[in-house]
């Protein structure tokens, strides 16, 4: 089964996956953190982070097969354990226990996406912040704030301000 697995090491700023290129795999983040973003109007907007432990993808264009619309980025040097659609289409039909792991990890995927709504619909930004230091206390060590204040929706002086309020 690991013979499926592939160690990607990425170094930082370096890509996983770029809009306009089909996302071909399915990866664990065994070391670092990633970004997600879309590129609007040539302005960057980061929709979600990963680190330690977490799966990544482009998740439209890995389960359709079709271009991403959305960048995901190295924001430290990274190692990564891929496996392709088809493998894991072949590992899934084989053993069927590991559909609850893709389970899981899709589950977690909506969940992300499902706070993410209601955080940008319901709460301020304040409040957005101080569950974001909650849920993970280290991004602000390890995430520029830029980022951090693009994830937030807010400008990165108004994350200065919201910071120096705490």
């Amino acid at each position: 089964m690991y013979h499926n697995l592939e160690q990607v090491v990425l170094s930082k700023h370096e890509h996983l996956v770029k809009e306009g290129k089909t996302c071909r795999h399915l990866y664990f983040l065994q070391h670092g953190a990633l970004r997600g973003y879309y590129n609007i109007d040539g302005k960057d907007t980061t929709y979600w982070f990963a680190f330690e432990n977490d799966f990544a993808t482009s998740f439209h264009s890995f389960t359709t097969q079709q271009p991403a619309i959305e960048n995901i980025q190295l924001l430290e040097g990274s190692v990564l354990w891929a496996i392709s659609k088809d493998n894991l289409t072949k590992l899934l039909e084989q053993y069927h226990e590991i559909e609850r792991l893709v389970r899981i990890v899709y589950e977690k995927y909506y969940l992300r996406l499902e706070e993410r709504f209601v955080n940008a619909q319901f709460k301020t930004a304040t409040e957005r912040y101080q569950e974001m230091l909650l849920a993970t206390p280290h991004i602000v060590e390890r995430v520029p704030l830029g980022h951090i204040a693009s994830y937030l929706g807010i400008s990165q002086e108004t994350l200065s301000r919201i910071r120096s309020r705490l």
